[in-house]
């Protein structure tokens, strides 16, 4: 027989609209109530009604999360983050991918905030970072929180989480200068991404932080991808000026590097150091394993979401930040004496 709140409230001793206080995470509801109705629906295994609560109540129960990002593993890993703060909080969690630089995306995604009542909205890169989307959510009084590239914390910063690529990307080139290296490449990512531009960034802050001279013609342009990461590596290995290490935009764009340079015939690491960042299953899954930054997606999902729906109670700007820090594994290596 399927437990209703009555039984809910019978067992833990308070009113039916205690319990759905409780559920509904209202504020001033004292601690040692919650305790006690949050033991009962335990007791009972009670599974509110979602869906019927969203369409009774005045406040939405809806997290949208919305995206353009090609790597499913980014994907995956924010989207676990996401619900796991929503299933933690009674949130249900709505999904929407998009393409970031479509006509219209900004009417799409105010249509859908209003026809779906959502709570909030997760915005990833480049999204998190489009001041036409910004502009377009608050003109509506949308909540949003966003996970976007940056290392302080600014005025109009809002609710966010934010990510240090710069100094996880210092960290990791020193670790190449620190192994001897000297020429250094950089394949890039899209530049629409701020973190594309911030990595190259602590790429270039640590080849100066060395007395290290830009080589413009050993930065190459790209995409977050396994074909970019190919191709730069190609034209890179065949170019005059041929790098003894590599720094990838991330670990998708490595793991191409790396497949490039077995083509070429060179050995990794032995005659190419290759490192990657964001440390996410493609770092474990080539041979040898990527040296890289950890980001940890999924807990920095998770943190924004709390924030998100957090703050529709405090109504306050809160930030986070991150410092991604290496890992280094065996795609690099000391460089061989000639």
């Amino acid at each position: 027989m399927k437990v209703t709140i009555n039984d809910v409230a019978k067992y833990a001793g308070v009113s039916i609209k205690t319990v759905s206080r409780v559920t509904n995470n209202e504020p001033s509801v004292k601690q040692a109530t919650i305790d006690k109705v949050n033991a009962a629906i335990k007791a009972l295994n009670y599974q509110p009604n979602l869906a019927a609560r969203n369409l009774a109540a005045t406040s939405s129960y809806v997290i949208g999360f919305v995206y353009d990002n090609p790597n499913a593993y980014y994907i995956i890993d924010m989207q676990n983050g996401i619900l796991s703060a929503c299933r933690d909080k009674g949130y249900e969690l709505l999904i929407h991918p998009c393409d970031a630089k479509a006509d219209g995306i900004c009417e799409q995604l105010t249509t859908m905030v209003k026809h779906a009542r959502l709570a909030g909205l997760v915005l990833t890169p480049p999204l998190s970072e489009d001041p036409k989307v910004l502009s377009a959510l608050d003109a509506i009084g949308a909540n949003y929180v966003r996970i976007m590239a940056g290392d302080r914390v600014k005025a109009d910063t809002g609710l966010a989480v934010l990510v240090n690529d710069r100094s996880g990307a210092v960290a990791i080139t020193q670790h190449l200068i620190d192994l001897g290296h000297r020429q250094i490449a950089f394949l890039s990512g899209d530049y629409h991404h701020q973190s594309t531009k911030e990595r190259l960034e602590g790429y270039r802050q640590a080849l100066r932080d060395n007395d290290l001279d830009e080589s413009p013609e050993l930065i190459v342009e790209g995409e977050y991808s396994f074909e970019s990461g190919v191709e730069g590596a190609k034209k890179l290995l065949k170019g005059a000026n041929r790098p003894s290490a590599i720094v990838a935009c991330n670990d998708e764009i490595a793991a191409g590097a790396l497949f490039a340079a077995r083509l070429e015939g060179v050995d990794i690491p032995t005659e190419l150091s290759i490192v990657g960042f964001e440390d996410s299953p493609f770092s474990r899954q080539t041979w040898p394993k990527l040296t890289t930054v950890h980001q940890p997606n999924g807990k920095i999902a998770q943190i924004a979401t709390e924030l998100l729906i957090a703050n529709r109670r405090e109504q306050s700007a809160r930030a986070e930040i991150f410092t991604p820090e290496p890992v280094i594994r065996d795609s690099s290596a000391r460089v061989q004496a000639s």
